[in-house]
């Protein structure tokens, strides 16, 4: 399966986009990805099952849509990489080439691999990535082309003192013998590090909480319970955890990772909803 290579630069400056339209206009390239993407989100029209949504690009292959035969539905990581943490309705990049973009879900091809009758989608209004039952109906984006994947690196994470090093992102993560006590809310986790910068016992003063980009760098969508990738060295996994990442949909919430699965939804700031990591 295809994992998307998120590089430094693509999981701090998402606004940052760049896309090439071709041809008649009619499709758009992705020049972080390589990948080309139909301008018009929504040659459907109406919601389609995941099945249907397979069959519907059967039939733009079988007719050569755009003159390309390639077409297919998303891996879940492809559809992400459109995100855009800055903008709702839709949470696409600014000034983005789409059109009838639809602010709700769209399906990828990407199972839920705890609870196969599932596949994933993702709520292009607000960013949510989320699970739903096959025989549900939801809008079809397809993609076309390819592009590299995170499992090209091996040896990925570097064991260092206190911490490891991702060499895939180039982040350092503070493992898991420094942690708050429990369950936090967001602003304790913000004063949790805050304290930590001010020790200097990991030799580092610059941790901070993690983007949610770069909290789901860690997914293996093809993993479970945790969905994290193989090789990673915290000593504990939590079921959720915090990002830095406010909700622009309610400001009163942040973005998190629910590791069981590695879907992505939000937490309410006061509330001790969320674990927390450090990285740098």
């Amino acid at each position: 399966m295809m994992l998307l290579v998120l590089m430094p630069q693509d999981i701090v400056f998402a606004a940052d986009k760049a896309f090439n339209t071709k041809g008649d206009a009619a499709l758009v390239e992705d020049k972080w990805t390589g990948l080309v993407w139909n301008r018009n989100a929504n040659l459907a029209e109406f919601p389609l099952s995941w099945e249907e949504a397979f069959q519907f690009v059967q039939e733009m292959n079988r007719c050569q849509h755009s003159g390309r035969s390639d077409w297919r539905l998303p891996e879940r990581e492809e559809l992400f990489s459109l995100v855009s943490h800055q903008n709702i309705n839709p949470c696409l990049p600014e000034n983005h080439p789409f059109r009838n973009t639809f602010d709700g879900y769209y399906w990828t091809r990407t199972n839920c691999s705890r609870l196969p009758n599932q596949a994933w989608y993702i709520h292009m209004g607000g960013a949510r990535v989320y699970r739903g039952m096959k025989h549900g109906s939801y809008m079809v984006w397809p993609v076309s082309g390819s592009a590299p994947g995170r499992d090209r690196i091996k040896d990925r994470f570097v064991n260092q003192t206190h911490s490891f090093y991702d060499r895939l992102t180039q982040r350092t993560w503070l493992n898991d013998k420094w942690p708050a006590a429990g369950a936090v809310t967001w602003q304790q986790a913000l004063d949790w590090i805050k304290r930590l910068n001010e020790e200097k016992e990991t030799g580092y003063r610059d941790w901070r909480l993690p983007n949610i980009r770069e909290l789901e760098s860690l997914v293996d969508i093809t993993s479970h319970s945790p969905a994290l990738a193989a090789g990673h060295l915290f000593h504990r996994i939590h079921e959720g955890y915090w990002s830095a990442t406010t909700s622009l949909y309610e400001p009163r919430h942040a973005w998190g990772l629910y590791t069981k699965d590695g879907a992505i939804g939000v937490g309410y700031k006061p509330q001790q909803d969320f674990h927390l990591l450090a990285i740098r």
